[in-house]
C-alpha cells in the first residue's frame, strides 16, 4: 500500500500551506466562543495558524482571524495564543 497522505492547511498569518499537525487550530464554536483546539476535533469553524509568534502578530495586525470567523476576536484569545506559542512553540 501507498503512504498515507498528510492533510495540509493554510496558515492565516503567513498564508503558506503546511501539514495540519504542525499548525494550531483555532475554532469558533456554534455558541460563538473562540478558543484553541488542541485535539482538532471541536465542532465549529476552524482556522489554522503556525506555531510562530510572527504569524500570530501578522494575523492579528491584518485582521485575518476576524475575517475567517466573521466576528471580532477578543484580545484574551491573542494573549492565550501568545502564551501557548511561548510555552511549546518552535
Amino acid at each position: 500500500m501507498g503512504a498515507k497522505k498528510t492533510p495540509a492547511r493554510m496558515c492565516v498569518g503567513c498564508r503558506e500551506m503546511k501539514p495540519k499537525n504542525t499548525l494550531i487550530r483555532i475554532v469558533k464554536t456554534p455558541e460563538g466562543d473562540i478558543k484553541t483546539d488542541p485535539t482538532g476535533k471541536l465542532n465549529g469553524r476552524g482556522a489554522y495558524i503556525c506555531k510562530a509568534s510572527e504569524c500570530l502578530k501578522r494575523a492579528q495586525k491584518s485582521g485575518a482571524l476576524s475575517r475567517a470567523f466573521g466576528t471580532a476576536i477578543p484580545e484574551e484569545i491573542f494573549t492565550q495564543l501568545e502564551k501557548e506559542l511561548s510555552d511549546g512553540g518552535q
